[in-house]
């Protein structure tokens, strides 16, 4: 059995503020390398390095990390079968599920999420891979700090309450929790007074949860007008996503093809690793698919979506942007409302991370900030001519 636990030190509780994290996975290589990129964090404390699933779910309580990264496929006990159990045990504990870019390893990570997993992390198929990609290292050191220090603010004699995402119970702070973080009211802008004629999406960590919501409740909305996503997700993994969309909305979701038209009643997925935008070509609107940098460390990345369909539709244009890390969408949000267009932006409490729909709502581009359960009523009232 190869088991390796740091013990708690009197130095790592007295900065008891770091970020317990345990690492579990077969590979001993995978393993030195993500715990030398945790211990070289000062808010990081490496406390579990585990080889199977099985290890983890008996070590769990013991060594009480924040959050545990998790391989997929491991001797003994893998990673879906452990997820559950670790969860029974420590209810609030913070899951990021790693798995290479296979079909199978992508439908078995959206099903993690169901399951409870806080997010997931695209794992480089070789060692080799792991070890030189610095897009992987800084990807998987910011969803720990992110996740971890969320489920930090949470500890404490405040409950739990349930997510209206239907997600991860510990990972939705209640609104009353919330209320000493940011202030009572937010600045919010006039809805357009032009019926909308596209919805567009933006979405990141914890976002196939909130999208499965939204989409599953849009109803009608999709066969009015056409419905753009720009979910932050690799390739393969959109491939899946858009398989689950379409099923929770009983529509026609998939990924977009370049230079195809854009019409009601369809759904359209940014691919992984390219960037979505739209354009007008004899007056028509269509998709337009664009290998290029990434933008804010993303592709596909949000900003690029909603500058183009700020050109193509300006104010008949109605953007939604859900749970997610970082800042994108901020500065396509500003240029739609800037040509007319308005914003609706998912609330703190029902969001895994409120960074990208906590950017737009700090920088006052929103017409209403809504908790998840709410916004697909909205959306549709809306479609149906409420303009307040």
């Amino acid at each position: 059995m190869a088991l390796a636990v740091t013990p708690t030190s009197r130095a790592s509780t007295a900065a008891g503020d770091r970020i317990r994290v345990m690492v579990v996975d077969d590979s001993v290589v995978v393993r030195g390398l993500i715990a030398r990129w945790i211990e070289e964090q000062p808010d990081f404390e490496m406390v579990a390095s585990l080889r199977t699933g099985r290890e983890a779910v008996d070590q769990v309580e013991r060594v009480d990390p924040d959050v545990a990264i998790l391989d997929i496929e491991m001797p003994v006990l893998d990673g879906i079968s452990a997820l559950p159990l670790l969860l029974a045990k420590k209810r609030d504990l913070v899951v990021i599920m790693a798995s290479t870019l296979t079909l199978r390893n992508a439908e078995i990570s959206l099903k993690a999420l169901s399951l409870g997993a806080a997010d997931y992390i695209p794992k480089p198929e070789t060692n080799r891979g792991v070890t030189t990609s610095a897009d992987f290292r800084r990807d998987l050191v910011e969803k720990v700090r992110h996740l971890g220090q969320r489920r930090r603010r949470m500890r404490g004699p405040r409950p739990a309450a349930p997510s209206v995402a239907g997600g991860r119970a510990a990972l939705a702070q209640p609104a009353a929790a919330l209320a000493a973080d940011k202030p009572a009211t937010w600045k919010l802008r006039p809805f357009s007074a032009t019926m909308p004629r596209v919805l567009l999406i933006g979405s990141s960590t914890g976002g196939p949860q909130a999208l499965n919501e939204v989409i599953g409740s849009l109803g009608r909305v999709i066969d009015q007008v056409p419905v753009l996503i720009t979910q932050h997700m690799p390739p393969t993994f959109t491939t899946i996503l858009a398989e689950h969309l379409s099923r929770a909305a009983n529509r026609t979701v998939r990924e977009a093809v370049d230079g195809e038209a854009i019409v009601a009643g369809r759904v359209y997925v940014a691919p992984g690793a390219i960037h979505m935008q739209v354009a007008r070509r004899d007056n028509s609107p269509v998709i337009v698919l664009r290998d290029g940098p990434l933008v804010n460390f993303c592709k596909p990345a949000v900003d690029p979506l909603l500058a183009s369909a700020a050109q193509v539709w300006g104010g008949a244009a109605l953007c939604v942007i859900l749970t997610g890390m970082g800042s994108d969408g901020a500065k396509g949000a500003a240029e739609l409302v800037a040509a007319g267009g308005s914003v609706i932006a998912q609330d703190e409490a029902s969001s895994v991370v409120w960074g990208m729909p906590g950017a737009v709502a700090q920088a006052g581009l929103c017409s209403a900030i809504l908790p998840l359960g709410q916004i697909a009523q909205k959306v549709t009232r809306i479609f149906s001519g409420e303009r307040s």
